[in-house]
């Protein structure tokens, strides 16, 4: 039987966490080789002392890849590729996959945003991408250190709308085999909004005033602006048709209530400490995007982005 080649892009908090667990299952399987890709020093670190995961879910906290690699041209032929990369890195990585991908190649994106999917099918038009998203609370402690707290993380994981007669029952038993909690369902589009929701109005408020999570959720002005988006971004979502519940934006701040009343959110670190590259077109720029194609205003989304922009932070 051909060993089956599955390789994690990206070793940050998500593709280090869920890499971690399949590196450490499948160490001494001949039906699964498990491959990393990672840049400049993250790459020297793994190659030399394995990639190390801080969890309370594991006792072992080093796991060893089949092979590591620095690029993805050095990559063998590979049955399932998992995207694990910050979305301003996506386009760069697809065009990178492209010339690989046949027909039954299998594409995994564990990134955030609505339109993940949209984009990569733009780039890459044959082989199978499953729409996803992730929940799991991992961050980079240093290179080559993978830091997780909480619940295990969790994929929902649904079938290609571009090839809904494959089934990827294969995949899910081989990331489940790993203690991966995973659901796979028909159509994740309504996981990946639902989450996006959250993620989306609540990063760009916290971003724009500096003020945390429960912050948001209990001053007025803030709690106005954060519903005004997820009501825009509503609106996209039904003339999408994804079927979203009636009461989502209720349930949104509920959600927002369950968090430590002081965190913060990834873009509003990212963008109060001045990084260069950030998460905010992955937020703003698609419900903008949406907004244009499909005809809906989004006012509330197009001025909180365009005060970040400008600098009009607190």
């Amino acid at each position: 039987m051909k060993t089956k080649e599955l390789t994690i892009i990206g070793l940050g908090g998500v593709g280090g966490y869920f890499g971690f667990k399949l590196a450490q299952k499948y160490a001494s399987s001949d039906a699964l080789n498990i491959s990393f890709v990672a840049r400049a020093q993250t790459y020297e670190i793994v190659k030399e002392k394995g990639l190390t995961l801080l969890s309370a879910e594991h006792e072992n906290p080093i796991a060893h890849p089949h092979q590591i690699y620095s690029n993805l041209e050095e990559l063998p032929a590979t049955d399932v590729f998992v995207i694990c990369v910050k979305e301003y890195d996506l386009e760069n990585i697809c065009r990178q996959l492209k010339s690989r991908i046949k027909d039954d190649t299998v594409i995994l994106p564990l990134m955030n945003g609505v339109d993940i999917y949209e984009r990569i099918r733009k780039i890459i038009s044959n082989g199978i991408v499953l729409p996803s998203c992730v929940y799991v609370a991992s961050h980079i402690k240093e290179k080559g250190l993978v830091e997780h707290k909480g619940n295990p993380g969790k994929i929902v994981m649904g079938k290609d709308p571009e090839n809904p007669q494959y089934d990827a029952l294969e995949v899910a038993t081989l990331l489940k085999d790993a203690g991966i909690d995973l659901d796979y369902k028909e159509d994740s589009f309504p996981d990946i909004w639902t989450k996006y929701f959250f993620i989306a109005s609540f990063g760009l408020v916290t971003a724009r005033y500096n003020k945390s999570i429960g912050q948001v959720v209990e001053e007025p002005e803030l709690h106005n602006r954060a519903a005004l988006i997820m009501k825009e971004i509503k609106e996209i979502a039904k003339k999408k048709e994804v079927a979203i519940s009636e009461d989502i934006i209720e349930k949104t701040f509920q959600k927002a209530a369950s968090f430590p009343y002081q965190t913060p959110t990834s873009l509003q670190l990212d963008v109060q400490s001045g990084k260069a590259n950030t998460e905010l077109e992955l937020f703003a720029g698609a419900i903008i995007d949406y907004g244009k194609d499909l005809e809906i205003p989004v006012a509330e989304t197009r001025q909180i982005y365009n005060e970040i922009k400008a600098g009009l932070l607190q």
